[in-house]
């Protein structure tokens, strides 16, 4: 077995509010190795994004607080903040990331050309400005910007959708990192355009032998590009797995309702799509047993009263459900 990267184990946190403390992720884990994709699957308000924020250092402060866990990279404590390797020098740097929604990502008033460049001088600021430029020239063209040159004077409202986000993962690629992790690169694109990114990042995945994560709601990204699957329900963690165990075997009813409410070619015309009912309860009043149970049709008393522990149900199969043995496979 590879050498994590990236390590994550047991990670909890949240923010200060008005009304108290709010506590979004609930003890976590999972690793990166490198050349894989780890896909973190869940709908919005899950999680997924503050985890992601959490191992860049980036939660808002003082709000945001990383209550207990520990992550590591190649070894490095990222929650110390000790002299000789902080966390922002981490970044960027060995760890990259590409934000939600590249046209806020984005300053819309300085031109691309000019926050690459600033991005690749935190990065190397012994070189000089012209230098500089050839490289950020040299970023747009490996992410499939034509004309290049002309694009590093354009501002951000002058490009694509798609072209957006591709300046967005050259910024992630500036400092040349290991471990990419990439928000809902997909979002608002059309399936042309989503499909060229995702090219993109899998062969940025293999010519660079970077490890990755894909935060989306999207299962079809994570079938098309993941190697594992971290799904998360209200939190935590409902079920992990290789990605053709979870695509093929399921073991938690939430993993069953997402991947049943998918359409399928092969269904009937005008077949019903099937929901979960029920709402996902809110961060300030989860339940103490299973977050699941108030929607899931397998639920006890049991399930209600105890969080269930994430137990393996496979190899490399792990779910978190007292009654998963029950669930038809």
């Amino acid at each position: 077995m590879a050498e994590a990267l990236l390590r994550v184990d047991k990670l909890s946190c949240g923010f200060h509010t008005e009304e108290g403390y709010i506590r979004v992720v609930d003890s976590i884990s999972f690793d990166v190795e490198r050349g894989t994709t780890l896909g973190i699957v869940g709908e919005s308000g899950c999680g997924k994004t503050v985890s992601a924020l959490a191992v860049m250092g980036l939660l808002p402060r003082p709000a945001g607080v990383v209550e207990a866990g520990t992550m590591t990279f190649k070894g490095q404590n990222l929650s110390a903040t000790d002299a000789t390797q902080p966390i922002r020098q981490m970044r960027g740097r060995h760890i990259g990331m590409i934000f939600q929604e590249p046209m806020t990502a984005l300053n819309p008033v300085h031109r691309v050309g000019r926050q690459l460049v600033e991005t690749l001088e935190l990065h190397e600021p012994n070189l000089d400005k012209g230098t500089l430029r050839k490289r950020a020239k040299d970023l747009l063209e490996q992410v499939g910007i034509p004309a290049a040159e002309r694009r590093l004077d354009e501002y951000p409202h002058q490009l694509s959708g798609g072209m957006r986000q591709r300046v967005m993962i050259a910024i992630a690629l500036a400092g040349q990192p290991e471990v990419l992790i990439a928000d809902e690169p997909t979002t608002a694109l059309d399936v042309t355009i989503q499909a060229q990114i995702l090219e993109l990042l899998r062969s940025l995945l293999q010519s660079r032998g970077m490890g990755m994560i894909i935060i989306t709601h999207d299962l079809g990204v994570v079938a098309e590009l993941c190697d594992e699957v971290l799904v998360m329900y209200a939190g935590r963690v409902a079920e992990r797995a290789q990605v053709r165990g979870l695509f093929g075997t399921p073991r938690h009813p939430y993993t069953r309702g997402l991947l049943q409410s998918i359409p399928r070619v092969d269904a009937p015309l005008k077949s019903r799509l099937l929901a979960i009912e029920g709402v996902v309860p809110t961060p300030d009043s989860m339940p103490s047993g299973c977050r699941f149970s108030n929607r899931c049709p397998y639920a006890t008393d049991i399930c209600s009263a105890v969080a269930p522990p994430l137990e393996s149900c496979g190899a490399k199969h792990e779910v978190s459900c007292h009654h998963w043995r029950r669930i038809p496979t």
